[in-house]
């Protein structure tokens, strides 16, 4: 068998036994179809809160935050604010999505990103914190670019 052949068939099975992990721990609002690589941090506390659309790369590194820890209730507990990050998103490696963002369909955060407020559709987003650095871009459904935004060698 083709070595290539036999390493793309040993990540999407990592790559499906991962999700079933995640979903057993209880983030059941992320999409099956989304590679989420090692070393990233989810919200524990508001496991539910963390919304991936279908056709996402979540680069490692990356942390996803579903609820204030700064701001308390008067009874002691955290404001849970729902994250959400649209479909065919790629997120940079260690990049921090801040709880109750929520990114848009056909996004790119730039590695090392911090992101506090919304990110529209079609676009790249980068810095700290971020911003809209380039719009209009298209992604497919594997979150890559495509069109006119594609790698030119």
């Amino acid at each position: 068998m083709n070595s290539l052949i036999l390493r793309s068939k040993l990540a999407k099975f990592i790559r499906s036994f991962r999700m079933g992990i995640l979903h057993l721990y209880g983030y059941k609002n992320i999409d099956s179809n989304v590679i989420i690589e090692s070393g990233i941090k989810l919200d524990k506390l508001n496991k539910k809160g963390i919304h991936i659309g279908s056709g996402c790369l979540i680069a490692s590194g990356t942390t996803i935050l579903a609820h204030e820890h700064i701001f308390v209730k008067p009874d002691g507990s955290y404001y849970f604010k729902d994250t959400f990050i649209g479909n065919n998103c790629f997120v940079g490696v260690n990049s921090l999505i801040c709880p109750g963002v929520h990114i848009g369909n056909q996004v790119v955060i730039g590695g090392g990103s911090v992101v506090t407020k919304d990110i529209p559709d079609h676009c790249i987003a980068a810095g700290v914190p971020a911003k809209v650095i380039k719009s209009g871009i298209q992604m497919n459904n594997h979150a890559r670019l495509e069109g006119e935004f594609r790698y030119k060698e």
